[in-house]
């Protein structure tokens, strides 16, 4: 099939090379705002164009703890094994990031940490993972503007074996620090007020070594994904936003990767609608640190 009938949020590539096969994983059920998520499907292709699947690579088990809102699973190849960080919810428990395992990456992906590895009492979303030069895990998540009304990103450490974190969360930065994010008018405890959404971190480390975060929010013509930069490298900042965002037309959370012959691409879900979102290719540049699409 084309990636055009593939409805997916919050798509995210991993290339697996001894396959010769891309495999994008997402939000992929039908009525994902909804109750009874079913869970999450992949799709896998050689060229980025003709896609099979999809393959159901998480299914829950009775018991699980959640049953709504299986959000934007990440996958990433660590240690010989192939780690899933998904959201999930349930009614009355606040919206965490679980990090699931699997031996290949079709799965099936089983629970790896004990529920979620987001605060218990914060509503959160989109955790991701980055390694930095000491070779130290990071989950990288946000604090929803549900809660909070000035959407957050925060840092955490984990422990090595991806099952619990260590420490305590860092605050990056807050969504209305961005020149270009604006606010969405919505009730928080009963009142109407301008909040700022924080959606989709995710790291990219540039040619120069400074260290790049992705991650989305509103902007003047919609959903939309920005660029926020640490000069020193460091996952802790400080960080600094680029005044524009890296797209602006009503697409978002998005991810970098490398093609197999060396192309830098970028994924994102575009239009915002569902279900009409779609994923979405694009060239990218890399110069002198800047990004560019195209």
């Amino acid at each position: 099939m084309q990636s055009s009938a593939i409805q997916i949020r919050d798509p995210f590539i991993l290339p697996v090379e001894r396959e010769g096969l891309y495999y994008l994983y997402g939000t992929t059920d039908p009525n994902c705002w909804g109750e009874q998520a079913v869970g999450f499907d992949a799709y896998t292709s050689k060229d980025l164009q003709e896609w099979e699947g999809p393959i159901p690579v998480f299914r829950p088990e009775p018991g699980f703890w959640a049953d709504r809102n299986f959000w934007a699973p990440e996958v990433f190849s660590y240690n010989g094994g192939y780690y899933m960080l998904a959201s999930f919810k349930a009614e009355g428990v606040c919206r965490g990031t679980q990090i699931l395992v699997a031996e290949t990456p079709a799965g099936p992906f089983t629970p790896h940490s004990q529920g979620p590895v987001t605060p218990r009492d914060w509503e959160c979303l989109d955790g991701t993972l980055h390694l930095d030069r000491q070779g130290d895990s990071w989950l990288v998540f946000c604090r929803e503007w549900v809660q909070i009304v000035d959407g957050e990103i925060w840092a955490q450490r984990l422990d090595r074996n991806l099952q619990r974190t260590v420490g305590v969360p860092v605050l990056l930065f807050k969504a209305s620090t961005a020149p270009w994010s604006r606010p969405l008018r919505r009730r928080f405890d009963g009142v109407e007020k301008d909040g700022f959404v924080t959606d989709g971190p995710f790291l990219y480390q540039t040619a120069g070594r400074e260290l790049l975060m992705l991650w989305s929010s509103w902007g003047e013509e919609g959903y939309a994904l920005g660029i926020a930069r640490s000069a020193d490298g460091k996952i802790l900042g400080p960080w600094r936003h680029e005044a524009e965002p890296l797209y602006k037309q009503d697409g978002g959370h998005g991810m970098v990767f490398t093609t197999f012959d060396g192309r830098l691409m970028l994924t994102l879900h575009s239009p915002n609608r569902t279900p009409e979102e779609r994923p979405r290719f694009f060239p990218l540049t890399e110069n002198n640190g800047r990004l560019k699409i195209g």
